[in-house]
């Protein structure tokens, strides 16, 4: 617990180092930052200057232990960092899945020996992770996967496919789910494996999608072989660890893969005053179209709030919850409201191939990736409402 004055002097060394570590140029164009954090994209000179930088006081992932590279921060310090680093425009430069995912879920199974090798890359910046859930037969039914991980003594020898992997053409590394042993239900002999992207026997190949991007991937494992020091907890008992893992997947694209999220809402209005165009009294014309853009800034706003609270809340309870799964839905259902309005707005220009064009082609996948939004619906039906299961022939017990 941080009393207020020892809070306030941190806020003070906080403003102080963040004004003489922000290089200028960022400070002028915060953007390049998120431009930078797009697997595969351009790094300026400044925006590897400001990671490096950072990365070494552990602000990047601030509540992560120091002993890893982290910054050792109570929640209230990281929020108090957070408001400081938005107030000048420093937007975190060190992200992607080992920020979101994977590291906080290592963090907590991970054995020592895979903590020091594997948390201060992730914490510095300086290794890409991707993950290989799902596979063609084995997308919302995950349990059902069906790649092999054989028993070859001190190695695994891994051989199957993995589909929709985000990143894996640029990942230095992949947090795996592997069948290694047979159970009496299709949760068991499950186990989580990291696997150096660099091995033999390791293929990628992107996936064009309708945007005309590619993030994501099918990858394919051809024999290959994986240490048994890459397994991460216990060897069948991948199942717990993955649910761990996608409660953070959750409720991190809750609010979207940029470092932005939804709440940014700062432009809509300037896009519909320059296409739409405004009455005397500088409101937009179209009345209809004021009333759905006001009611999606609420929306979004308090989506944004919320968030930031169960954000707050899971830094002290050691974890997300399976709230993770309500903020996921709503978080999707706000960001296509704002792609269809965007897109609503540009009129005729809204069918040229522009960027809000191929963005709001892009989150047609939010309500799949990290699990479907039907998935979600049930998880909160059976761990948040207690309702009963639709497979069970039990019937409920009266309360």
């Amino acid at each position: 617990m941080v009393d207020a004055p020892e809070l306030e002097a941190f806020r003070l060394e906080a403003r102080g180092w963040l004004q003489a570590n922000l290089p200028e140029s960022i400070r002028d164009n915060p953007s390049q930052v998120a431009l930078a954090m797009v697997d595969g994209a351009p790094q300026p000179k400044d925006v590897l200057l400001w990671r490096s930088r950072l990365g070494a006081r552990g602000w990047g992932v601030p509540t992560w232990p120091t002993r890893y590279g982290g910054g050792g921060l109570t929640a209230s310090q990281a929020s108090v960092l957070k408001d400081e680093m938005a107030r000048i425009g420093a937007i975190n430069p060190i992200g992607g899945l080992g920020v979101m995912m994977f590291g906080p879920t290592l963090l907590e199974y991970g054995n020592p020996e895979q903590l020091e090798r594997h948390i201060p890359p992730i914490a510095k910046g300086q290794l890409r992770w991707c993950q290989g859930f799902s596979e063609p037969g084995a997308g919302s039914d995950l349990a059902s996967l069906q790649m092999t991980a054989l028993d070859e003594g001190d190695s695994f020898r891994v051989t199957g496919q993995k589909v929709w992997t985000t990143g894996a053409q640029h990942a230095h590394w992949c947090f795996c789910l592997v069948r290694t042993d047979k159970g009496p239900s299709k949760h068991d002999g499950i186990s989580f494996l990291m696997i150096d992207m660099a091995s033999p026997g390791v293929e990628v190949r992107p996936i064009i999608l309708i945007s005309g991007e590619s993030p994501f991937c099918e990858t394919f494992f051809t024999d290959v072989l994986v240490p048994k020091a890459n397994l991460v907890g216990p060897r069948g008992g991948g199942w717990q660890v993955a649910k761990r893992l996608l409660q953070h997947e959750r409720q991190n694209t809750s609010v979207g893969s940029s470092p932005i999220g939804v709440a940014s809402t700062a432009n809509i209005g300037d896009l519909a005053r320059s296409h739409v165009g405004v009455d005397a009294d500088n409101q937009l014309v179209d009345r209809d179209l004021r009333h759905r853009m006001a009611e999606h800034q609420m929306q979004a706003r308090t989506f944004a709030l919320t968030h930031a609270r169960a954000e707050a809340e899971s830094r002290a309870n050691s974890g997300p919850s399976n709230t993770a799964s309500i903020m996921k839905n709503a978080g999707g259902q706000v960001r296509a409201e704002r792609a269809e309005l965007t897109i609503e707005l540009m009129g005729n220009e809204g069918l040229y191939w522009s960027e809000e064009v191929r963005g709001w082609l892009r989150g047609k996948s939010g309500a799949i990736a990290g699990g479907s939004a039907e998935i979600q619906n049930n998880i909160i039906a059976k761990r948040i409402l207690g309702l009963p299961d639709a497979t069970d022939t039990q019937p409920p017990k009266a309360r």
